[in-house]
């Protein structure tokens, strides 16, 4: 009788690195909702054994451009450094006419210096980097922008798990910014818990047994 083996179960205590850009338009000490998200969810990984850094990438000059070093002044590179030394990127972006910030857009257009990165092996090397998204904005949108950067970063080579979105939108045709709510809804708690929860799962995961050779 033919038997199949699992691959190698990884501890829930293998620690683990994240990094979360926060792609608002808002230069820091600017008060942002999607460096509020941000901030939750590394609390939330936090739970799981994962710990890490957020960084405001308005707040660094990161160069327009496609490849992983646009040359002098370029801030990419040494947030790429943390990147690839992270097992999770967190991608969080407020909506803007319906889109991701055109912050987000230019991550993900830096991230596209990755096609061309691979190992020894043939593997990209954000294959083993598991990815999620923080959504805000003030009308609806947010499953429109998360199906936009969940394709970005899968092209680019990160897995994604399930539930790896977390947002929150207000009314239409008001303006109330997440950051201003009395308290965290408890629909976004629970939703940031969840990709948390899953993201670290399988992060966990790949550490133990990555994807096969190319």
């Amino acid at each position: 009788m033919e038997t199949t083996q699992n691959p190698p179960a990884a501890s829930p205590a293998t620690p683990l690195r994240a990094v979360a850009l926060v792609c608002s338009l808002t230069p820091s000490p600017g008060r942002s909702s999607s460096q509020l998200l941000a901030e939750q969810t590394m609390e939330a990984l936090g739970e799981h054994g994962v710990s890490g850094e957020v960084i405001r990438v308005v707040d660094h000059d990161v160069k327009p451009g496609v490849r992983a070093d646009m040359g002098d002044g370029d801030a990419w590179p040494e947030i790429r450094r943390t990147i690839l030394a992270s097992d999770i990127l967190v991608i969080s972006t407020p909506i803007w006419v319906g889109h991701p910030s055109s912050v987000a857009q230019r991550v993900l257009e830096r991230l596209d210096a990755e096609l061309s990165e691979t190992d020894d092996e043939g593997r990209l090397l954000t294959y083993g980097k598991v990815a999620a998204v923080c959504v805000v904005g003030n009308e609806d949108g947010a499953h429109k922008v998360g199906a936009d950067l969940f394709q970005g970063l899968n092209d680019v080579g990160f897995s994604l798990a399930p539930g790896a979105v977390t947002y929150w939108v207000g009314e239409a045709m008001q303006g109330t910014d997440y950051q201003d709510l009395d308290k965290t809804p408890e629909e976004t708690a629970g939703t940031t818990a969840t990709l948390a929860a899953n993201t670290a799962h399988l992060a966990r995961c790949l550490k133990a047994a990555g994807y096969p050779p190319s």
